[in-house]
């Protein structure tokens, strides 16, 4: 800390001055999207999206032969209800289709445009998600100073990229591994599994969720345990294969127990045991976490399901609730979803997991929290503001 702090007091006295453009890419900037300079990004035609000092944001296309330029608001969150139904471009001078919305609540956010039916990438935009679903664009709404999420002044963590090849699957995989500031192989380290959703990709809860900086900030805050996460790809059969359901608790459950942790608990300095183990993922990474984990006390005594459940809990999880010592077994359980999340359809599955688990008292935290719904959101606010903070707090560690 005290090299980094010289460096940064000698650029400013001996250095250029340096202001970082719109999407410049040159600092992890919390603002990325603040127009600075004037200067459109590399490559791009326009400038969007431009988000101004009082969270409002405009977002412009050149399209000449459009007929209807749209804004779909599905996982854009204002202080004003936006309403369901996409909203329209206007189109002003040289063919250029203009919107601006807001205020937003300041957050990162996934959107794309509607041209005259087809779903494209903001193609001003040179922040864009790679992911296993169809291409989107991230916006990045800031307040005034960066966010619990954001790149800031304290010691990071590193983040490795390992390939193995998977008997599973018959193919080569990929899984990230987080490892805290000051990682010492002399120390063991508990170990967080944590997983996607569906179209979701390993590389999804660094770049969309962030979980690297959320950990490196809760580390320096001094309000989480140094932990190992490991992001295993939870993709394990084709999202619309007619099986899905049937086949890939089974394979995935194959997958941790012959290649995951096998990889983890050899290349790194683990605690090998259920207690030094936790299992958690949104959506369908919940459920993974929950079919699996639930059945595999063997592996892991930790759990954090998000923004997931079963509306037949009661029966597919039988073995577990009925379980007399489960409470012994289990160290921490916790069930997570965002406000919004509660008027969807999402909320059944949540709530019959969480009515089940305190029929049968098996001892659980539930939260509600933040200002999100099924997106990414409501995910960071879980693991910053419950989940991470409260994992591996057991009097047992």
């Amino acid at each position: 800390m005290k090299i980094s702090t010289l460096f940064f007091v000698l650029l400013v006295v001996t250095g250029p001055l340096i202001v970082t453009a719109q999407q410049a890419n040159v600092n992890l900037d919390y603002d990325p999207h603040k127009d600075k300079e004037g200067l459109t990004p590399f490559s791009a035609q326009l400038n969007s999206p431009e988000v101004h000092d009082d969270q409002t944001v405009t977002f412009r296309i050149r399209a000449p032969y459009a007929q209807h330029v749209a804004l779909p608001v599905g996982a854009i969150h204002t202080s004003n209800d936006l309403g369901n139904e996409p909203i329209l471009f206007l189109k002003k001078d040289d063919n250029i289709w203009e919107l601006t919305i807001g205020p937003l609540i300041p957050d990162m956010y996934a959107y794309h445009f509607v041209v005259d039916g087809i779903r494209i990438a903001d193609p001003s935009n040179t922040i864009a998600a790679f992911t296993a679903m169809p291409p989107y664009s991230q916006l990045v709404v800031h307040g005034n100073r960066p966010a619990y999420y954001d790149a800031q002044l304290v010691p990071h963590g590193n983040v490795t990229r390992h390939v193995y090849h998977s008997e599973v699957t018959n193919g080569h995989r990929e899984l990230y591994v987080y490892t805290p500031p000051g990682y010492d192989e002399n120390n063991s380290y508990p170990v967080l599994y944590l997983l996607g959703g569906s179209g979701e990709l390993p590389s999804n809860w660094v770049y969309d969720g962030r979980v690297n900086f959320i950990m490196d900030n809760l580390l320096a805050e001094e309000k989480a345990r140094p932990m190992i996460i490991a992001i295993p790809n939870n993709q394990i059969i084709h999202r619309n294969h007619p099986q899905h359901a049937e086949l890939t608790f089974d394979l995935f459950e194959k997958e941790l127990r012959n290649h995951v942790i096998p990889l983890i608990d050899q290349e790194y300095s683990t605690i090998p045991n259920p207690r030094g183990r936790a299992i958690s993922g949104l959506s369908m990474g919940g459920r993974h976490s929950m079919f699996i984990g639930f059945r595999s006390l063997d592996l892991f005594a930790n759990f954090g399901i998000l923004s997931a459940g079963d509306v037949d809990a009661e029966t597919t999880l039988k073995y577990f609730l009925t379980d007399p010592e489960v409470n012994e077994k289990v160290d921490y359980l916790f069930v997570g979803q965002g406000t919004k999340e509660v008027q969807s359809f999402f909320n059944q599955r949540v709530q019959a997991l969480h009515e089940a688990l305190n029929n049968h008292g098996v001892t659980h935290e539930y939260y509600v929290g933040g200002h999100g719904g099924h997106d990414w959101a409501t995910w960071r606010h879980l693991l910053y503001y419950r989940f991470l903070p409260n994992l591996w707090r057991h009097p047992d560690h």
